[in-house]
């Protein structure tokens, strides 16, 4: 027996996709509440910063003191580039912010586009198909 298009898991998969990114849009460009941005970039940011392999030495006293001056370097440069260019570094969102936002809207966009050219090919077939079996 054919399941009706309503009810197939596809459709219902699509929905779901499809709520569940735009969820994300709307978290992720700040619409409701600016804190969700600056969430939303705190949770990337920690996102890329925890993945990775670290391999290490038994600590000693040169490692550890090797460590923390290679930090404070680290601390520095960034700062004299955070100068260099002029950033306010108390400043919420920025470029990812945008970037983020405009790479889940297009994928949004397709994914409506999709769902709604899905729509439109089923009720031509099912049209065509009534058709047939008013002839038959």
């Amino acid at each position: 027996m054919k399941q009706p298009l309503a009810l197939s898991h596809y459709h219902s998969a699509l929905r779901i996709a499809l709520c569940v990114i735009a969820i994300v849009l709307v978290f992720d460009s700040g619409l409701i509440d600016k804190r969700t941005t600056t969430l939303s970039n705190g949770a990337m940011d920690y996102l890329a910063s925890a993945v990775g392999v670290y391999v290490g030495v038994a600590p000693n006293d040169v490692n550890i003191l090797t460590a923390r001056i290679t930090e404070l370097e680290q601390e520095l440069a960034s700062k004299d580039r955070e100068i260099a260019v002029g950033l306010n570094t108390t400043a919420a969102g920025g470029q990812n912010s945008g970037t983020s936002t405009l790479i889940l809207s297009v994928i949004l966009f397709i994914l409506l586009v999709l769902i709604v050219l899905n729509y439109v090919l089923d009720y031509l077939r099912g049209s065509r198909n009534n058709i047939v079996n008013n002839f038959r």
